[in-house]
């Protein structure tokens, strides 16, 4: 892992960038999403982590948010409505 670089860090804040700014906020949508999932009980957070998932794949193959975030919801909700 690299070391952590304050100089680094303060210029890329002064350009309006700082490199955990993305990282965090899809973390903290990511926590958000998954805060009640139960892993004893009912379906054991596998519709969510399928869910998740399809998210991140497509995302990573297509590059398109709304594409995968569709796609992961709809995903989501087939199986909840349909098999669990």
């Amino acid at each position: 892992m690299a070391a952590y670089n304050p100089l680094l860090t303060l210029l890329l804040k002064r350009r309006g960038y700082h490199p955990l700014s993305r990282l965090t906020d899809v973390g903290l949508l990511v926590i958000y999403c998954l805060k009640d999932v139960t892993l004893l009980t009912g379906s054991h957070g596998f519709p969510e982590l399928i869910g998740v998932a399809v998210v991140t794949g497509l995302h990573l193959w297509k590059r398109n948010m709304l594409l995968s975030i569709a796609a992961g919801t709809i995903v989501y909700m087939l199986l909840v409505q349909f098999i669990f």
